[in-house]
């Protein structure tokens, strides 16, 4: 196996990994209220359905042998902020979050 093979399968597994994230972000959001996005002090929903919806769009042509291998990064970025940021700030408005001994996580 040479190294142009490993990168290959390397890029793969991330291109991979980041789609499935994209997916798991926009599923998310569609299961939240509307009411709880501009409660959180969050983009509406509206917004965030559209950043992720064409997240998931840019990622399906960004998977394995697509054209747009090197912009599989900005897609994932948009994922990340909506399930680091959004989503636990989305639980706790509608009661869901979790808390530790110390507060709220």
């Amino acid at each position: 196996m040479n190294l142009g093979t490993i990168q290959f399968i390397i890029l793969t597994v991330l291109t991979v990994a980041g789609f499935a994230l994209e997916v798991i972000a926009l599923v998310d959001a569609t299961r939240h209220r509307k009411d709880a996005y501009t409660a959180a002090g969050k983009l509406t929903k509206n917004y965030w359905l559209l950043i992720l919806g064409i997240s998931v769009a840019v990622g399906v042509i960004s998977l394995p042998n697509g054209v747009l291998n090197f912009l599989f990064l900005l897609p994932v970025v948009a994922a990340s902020v909506y399930l680091v940021d959004v989503r636990p700030a989305l639980r706790q408005v509608q009661g869901r979050g979790s808390s530790g001994p110390y507060g709220p996580w």
